[in-house]
């Protein structure tokens, strides 16, 4: 007697969805949790992989599967917030050239989220020039990749802190402080760290927030210098 598995609620639907398709499905075959061939002159071989969710170790069955099928399937139970409804997923399946499928059991709904069909993702050009222009102006590398719970030293506080270390002898005009920082009126004006106050028309000094850290600032390592 075989052990009913969380996964084998999805059988009925994934496979009536295959016959829906012209294929004749099979549980269990070879090792594959379903088998359908769609006959012809060369028999044409899908094979679905089925989870309760999305995992990596659902996403590494397919990849073994790749070498054997002519289109690998994997089938998921659907969910509102799950990793099956995480466009992430679905480029990855897409980038692989797997097919996702979400299934909802009790009413034998399955919809497909991903087609195997060969995927190039668009480019993101804006985010591509975000993250070159990021990483010429950041000075040296200040934070280890794989930190967490800490503030990310990026270039933007950088220019913000050289314009603290500035206001530290008293209040400034920012005219007087676009040599170390072209942008030094918007970065005061916005005061996205709360370093910045106005001290009159036009000048800015420190708050509290902000000799804290120029204090803090004193007192850290320098970053290292960047590689010629």
């Amino acid at each position: 007697m075989s052990r009913r598995t969380p996964e084998v609620a999805l059988y009925a639907a994934v496979k009536a969805h295959l016959h829906a398709l012209g294929y004749e499905a099979k549980g269990e075959v070879c090792g594959c949790d379903i088998v359908a061939v769609r006959e012809g002159e060369k028999p044409f071989l899908v094979i679905t992989e089925l989870k309760a969710a999305f995992t990596l170790d659902l996403v590494l069955q397919g990849v073994d599967r790749l070498r054997a099928a002519d289109e690998v399937w994997l089938a998921v139970r659907m969910t509102r917030r799950g990793r099956d409804q995480d466009s992430r997923a679905h480029r990855l399946c897409r980038l692989l050239g797997f097919g996702l499928l979400a299934v909802t059991p009790s009413t034998g709904h399955v919809e497909v989220l991903a087609e195997p069909a060969p995927y190039k993702p668009r480019p993101d050009r804006r985010r591509r020039d975000l993250i070159l222009r990021e990483h010429a102006r950041r000075r040296g590398d200040p934070t280890p990749g794989g930190s967490t719970r800490v503030p990310v030293m990026t270039a933007y506080r950088q220019t913000a802190l050289d314009l603290v270390a500035a206001l530290r002898d008293g209040p400034r005009r920012p005219r007087d402080l676009t040599h170390l920082a072209p942008d030094a009126r918007a970065i005061l004006y916005r005061n996205v760290y709360g370093w910045f106050e106005s001290a009159g028309r036009g000048v800015y000094r420190l708050t509290a927030l902000g000799e804290r850290a120029a204090d803090a600032a004193v007192t850290a390592p320098l970053p290292p210098a960047p590689r010629s």
